[in-house]
């Protein structure tokens, strides 16, 4: 018959003592030394049994409670009477509480450290990104333009500017070139003219970049004009595309009437 052997392993004296405790549901304040230190030492009997090797402080541990359990054991002595004093003998001192003491503080540090290794392990199970550098997503400030001056030189500025405008005394007055519809329609002719007879001239032909509003107004009712006298035919190839304007008139027309032309 092969018999089985299943020791726990243990970090130290108090961690086996506190597994004895737990498994006998004994309350720690009140520890029976005769039934806990016997099965400490049937738990050491069972590692030299299996040839483990057997640490010093178990041994010191046992032979600490051996020692509680022989002061237990042993009667009180009598109370010796001296000057109307009495003296006792210091085994009126549990033997126990050193021991107790120890094992509640070893106790507290245990749960201490599960709580520890349930929150690490609990951390684990979260993966998180390193940092990255977030600066060129910050708002940049604006330089403020006025840094540095005093309200006394914006104020000496804005006398600088007011003493320049008063000095502006002279002035002068700019009038542009104004184009009648008659004499745009003139220049659209001659231009028409030299194409030839059904040739064609792009509407954008007649324009450029430097020509103000009115002078396209102006054309584009010269055109409107001769479209009226039938001198030419507007049309676009496409949709929204350039006016095509071909000549339909005679093939040289050196002049228009004004009675011709309604403006």
């Amino acid at each position: 018959m092969t018999v089985l052997y299943k020791l726990e392993t243990f970090e130290g004296p108090l961690d086996l003592l506190l597994h004895l405790i737990d498994k006998a549901e004994i309350d720690i304040q009140d520890i029976p030394v005769s039934e806990i230190t016997d099965q400490y030492m049937a738990y050491l009997q069972s590692m030299q049994e299996l040839e483990l090797e057997i640490t010093s402080e178990f041994l010191v541990m046992a032979a600490t409670l051996l020692s509680i359990k022989s002061k237990l054991l042993l009667p009180k002595p009598p109370v010796i009477e001296m000057d109307e004093f009495d003296f006792y003998e210091d085994d009126d001192i549990d033997p126990r509480a050193e021991l107790i003491q120890k094992l509640i503080e070893y106790r507290k540090y245990k749960g201490i450290a599960r709580h520890l290794h349930e929150r690490e392990w609990e951390r684990s199970q979260i993966y998180s990104k390193e940092a990255e550098d977030l600066t060129p997503y910050m708002p940049v400030t604006p330089e403020n333009p006025v840094e540095g001056l005093h309200i006394s030189d914006l104020i000496a500025a804005f006398q600088r500017a007011l003493s320049k405008a008063v000095k502006r005394t002279s002035y002068a007055r700019i009038e542009r070139d104004e184009i009648s519809v008659k004499d745009r329609i003139r220049q659209v002719v001659d231009t028409l003219q030299n194409v030839g007879r059904g040739g064609r001239v792009l509407f954008s032909k007649l324009l450029h970049e430097e020509m103000e509003r009115h002078e396209i107004v102006v054309t584009f009712l010269a055109i409107l004009e001769l479209m009226k006298m039938k001198q030419i035919w507007c049309y676009q190839e496409s949709l929204f595309g350039d006016i095509v304007m071909e000549w339909r008139g005679e093939e040289r027309l050196d002049g228009i009437s004004d009675a011709e032309i309604d403006y």
